[in-house]
């Protein structure tokens, strides 16, 4: 069993390594092919050795499951697909005893239509109070038979929809997570009483879903392309909400990331004020492509952003919602956007590796806190699911366009010689893990020196170990076009070289890490990184 190690303290989140779990993919306890708290608590030992601070759960709450559990319908039960409370509040305290925090996710834009609220809603009818938790209204048209307004969808389809008595409710996502109403003060309480529902619980952080959707424009106006503010995104109402969730975060010392897709970064920065959130995610950087100057220009301006409310910048590479690093990088257009989502797109696996190599160490020498999502640190690849094995809502929303997320919540390989790659033992996993999955496999990838997995641990080690990583100043350093090198303190140089060509490296007294071998002459070869002590 690995060691623990000695957890952070104070400031922890300002240069954490927090480590993304999505729980129906990570490890299968119970052998039923979903993932589960039994089999998070199984490989808890594994994130310790790879040196993670945290782990961040997506929602592991009772949901019918029609959007990955961001559908809750309970937020102080453990779905059953994934164990129990109790067997929540033993994995929060076994991960502490080996250094580990846990974040857990809240989902307040919306619920699922199977919460007691909106049932209560449905039954109780036009006009009642159960409704002024919700956004029900009459339709348009002569006969109501037209939505209330014309708001667009976060995933595609419609936002509307009618019920048998003729109103109409709100929701941005599926038919099946309707929008509270944010207005109302029982929702604001009642989301208050969750967070310190978790935080007795042990639980060290809340990372917030679609943290600007959650205030509605009071009207609910007509949507006008740059006419104004937008009517359901970023409104002005938000901040004194997350004020108020900051006091509740205070009392326990535990903090806050938001999911906050905002391209104005004077407006992105109000969320990061001393008295609102900790800290947001970067999806400037991870939607980047491949490319030294904009990658360059990313992490300039994610620093700008951050520097007027002097908050810790966040990097992330991949999550549950975006295309694999490996599979990114190695295509055509290297960065993302889910607009350009197509099934069959080509990608060459050995490039998209070496770059996402190269990747990982650029991100894990900037200053912040970086997230990891479950798998990058086995290379995994997207995987094609068949379209008859789809579940993801996107896909079928998009009329079967969109391959949808699916590709990236492929469930992990553990053992290449076991059973569905020692995911679980019993049963098939709930989505197929892709021939060759197991060349893949953590045991394998545990005694490889040239693996992905090793290479993050030493990253991780080293990280945790030398001086000069983490959070602090960055100062850009003279290369050749087409490299990337910075210092931090203590001596420490970061160069990546994304050029065609070989680059020469500073001079410096020791090499840390390198994500390739180095070329002839002690040159960087192109799409590799290396760290320096100078």
């Amino acid at each position: 069993m690995a060691a623990p190690h000695a957890p952070r303290t104070d400031d922890w989140w300002r240069d954490a390594v927090i480590y993304q779990v999505y729980p129906r993919s990570f490890a299968d306890g119970d052998g039923d092919g979903t993932g589960d708290l039994a089999g998070a608590r199984a490989r808890l030992p594994y994130l310790a050795e790879l040196g993670v601070d945290a782990v961040w759960f997506t929602p592991w709450y009772a949901s019918p499951m029609i959007d990955g559990g961001y559908d809750v319908a309970d937020y102080r039960t453990v779905d059953p697909a994934f164990g129990t409370l109790a067997e929540a509040e033993k994995l929060i305290a076994e991960a502490a005893g080996l250094g580990i925090r846990v974040i857990v996710d809240i989902v307040p834009n919306h619920v699922s239509d199977q919460h007691p609220w909106f049932r209560a809603a449905l039954a109780a009818g036009p006009g009642s109070p159960e409704r002024e938790l919700f956004h029900f209204r009459p339709g348009r048209g002569e006969h109501g038979e037209l939505p209330p307004n014309n708001w667009p969808s976060q995933f595609s389809g419609e936002t509307w929809t009618r019920v048998p008595d003729g109103e109409w409710y709100l929701h941005l996502f599926t038919p099946q997570q309707p929008d509270l109403n944010w207005a109302h003060p029982a929702v604001r309480q009642e989301h208050e009483d969750i967070l310190r529902f978790w935080f007795e619980r042990g639980v060290a952080g809340v990372r917030i879903d679609s943290a600007a959707l959650l205030v509605k424009d009071p009207e609910l106006a007509d949507f006008e392309e740059g006419a104004g503010p937008h009517p359901y995104i970023d409104q002005d109402g938000l901040h004194d909400i997350y004020r108020s969730w900051r006091t509740v975060a205070d009392e326990y010392g535990a903090v806050f990331v938001g999911e906050v897709w905002l391209p104005d970064a004077e407006r992105f920065a109000r969320y990061l004020r001393p008295d609102e959130l900790h800290t947001a995610f970067n999806f400037t950087f991870l939607t980047c492509p491949w490319d030294a100057d904009r990658l360059r220009r990313a992490i300039d301006d994610t620093l700008a952003e951050h520097a007027p409310v002097e908050a810790p910048a966040t990097w992330v590479l991949c999550n549950h919602d975006v295309t694999r690093t490996v599979t990114r990088y190695g295509r055509e257009d290297t960065g993302f956007d889910f607009a350009t989502k197509a099934f069959g797109t080509p990608t060459d696996l050995e490039l998209g590796t070496r770059r996402a190599r190269a990747a990982a160490l650029l991100t894990l020498a900037l200053p912040g806190s970086v997230y990891l999502y479950q798998g990058e640190e086995l290379g995994l690849p997207e995987a094609e699911v068949p379209r008859d094995r789809i579940q993801d809502p996107m896909h079928f929303r998009s009329g079967g366009t969109d391959p949808g997320r699916d590709g990236c919540r492929v469930p992990l390989p553990w053992n290449a010689d076991a059973p569905w790659c020692g995911f679980g033992s019993v049963t098939e996993p709930w989505l197929p893990q892709p021939e060759g999955w197991s060349g893949y496999a953590a045991d394998r990838q545990s005694t490889d020196p040239g693996s992905m997995l090793r290479l993050y641990r030493e990253a991780l080690t080293l990280r945790r170990r030398e001086p000069g990583f983490g959070d602090g100043p960055l100062t850009w350093l003279p290369a050749a076009d087409g490299v990337l090198a910075f210092a931090r303190a203590h001596g420490l140089v970061c160069v990546v070289n994304l050029s065609g060509r070989p680059a020469a490296l500073p001079p410096y007294e020791r090499l840390l890490l390198a994500s390739g071998p180095l070329g002839a002459g002690g040159r960087l070869p192109q799409d590799t990184a290396v760290w320096l002590r100078t």
